[in-house]
């Protein structure tokens, strides 16, 4: 090989990048990060919402699948201590689980994810990582009736915002 051609491959081999095109891929990374940050912080209002709507499904299903039991057995449903689901004693009113904690936890949902307060045939229940002035919240109210199924609802057009500290 000549001597020039050599130099010249020598040179293209020793290249690399300048310092300032270093410098511009860094702020432009930076850019990125600071515009992507930001929405990636706001997914905790979305997994709280996920988890009520989840809560939700919980115990409409605990709630189909205790009646359904309660029909069974009516016996067994009109007993003070009720029918054992998931290794917790749910009381019924009108073939359907009382509005109370058991009925909570026979769902699933544990005290350390849900705070849950029952009174006179309704029960709240929210996140527990939220105060209870927030609108991110279902309602349990125990069946008016044996042929009515109790109405479970969440907070009117709650949004993940509802749902954010």
């Amino acid at each position: 090989m000549n001597k020039p051609a050599l130099t010249a491959m020598r040179k293209q081999a020793q290249g690399g990048f300048t310092l300032i095109e270093l410098i511009v891929v860094i702020v432009i990374l930076g850019i990125l990060a600071a515009t992507a940050l930001p929405r990636f912080g706001n997914l905790s209002g979305d997994a709280r919402l996920a988890s009520m709507n989840a809560a939700r499904g919980a115990l409409l299903s605990l709630a189909s699948v205790a009646h359904g039991q309660a029909q069974i057995n009516p016996a067994a449903a009109a007993l003070p201590a009720g029918i054992n689901f998931e290794g917790t004693a749910v009381t019924f009113v009108n073939t359907y689980p009382a509005a109370n904690a058991n009925t909570a936890i026979a769902a699933g949902l544990n005290a350390a994810d849900y705070t849950v307060v029952a009174n006179n045939g309704s029960m709240v229940i929210r996140p527990a990582s939220l105060p209870a002035a927030t609108n991110c919240s279902i309602t349990y109210n125990e069946a008016a009736n044996a042929t009515t199924a109790p109405v479970i609802t969440t907070m009117q057009n709650i949004t993940a915002a509802d749902c954010t500290q």
